[in-house]
């Protein structure tokens, strides 16, 4: 079994090749599960999947906790560490939204631009705000 935090990097690399492939969420996931070397656990076949079933409610936080920023203008890397966050944010229970912000943060520092670690900190702050306040 491996842990959260490498499911979730693995997720995120799913998440941001979709974001460029036509293909349905099952064929990405088999093709990675083929070619790849990470195993495709449940966390990430739960994600992934429950990324792309709720893409415009996500899409739609996203846009409207950015400030002015449109979707398309947000960078794809970003994007996709987002789309990850939100996702666990809104139906992931069992991970504390703090958990999921500072693992987005991590992500965005490994894979993004410098300035995008305080991007995506700030929008998901304001996601998990808007969240807590409807709940």
């Amino acid at each position: 079994m491996q842990s959260r935090k490498i499911a979730r990097e693995q997720t995120f690399y799913l998440i941001f090749e979709k974001i460029f492939n036509d293909d349905s969420v099952d064929n990405i996931i088999e093709t990675a599960s083929e070619i790849r070397t990470f195993e495709i656990d449940e966390y990430i076949k739960t994600v992934f999947a429950g990324v792309y079933d709720n893409l415009d409610r996500i899409d739609l936080l996203i846009a409207q906790s950015s400030n002015g920023w449109k979707i398309s203008r947000i960078s794809k890397v970003s994007l996709a560490i987002m789309r990850l966050a939100v996702y666990e944010i809104l139906f992931m229970d069992d991970i504390p939204v703090s958990v999921s912000i500072n693992e987005a943060v991590e992500l965005a520092k490994k894979f993004a631009l410098p300035e995008d670690a305080s991007f995506i900190n700030g929008i998901l702050g304001t996601i998990a705000k808007s969240v807590e306040v409807s709940e």
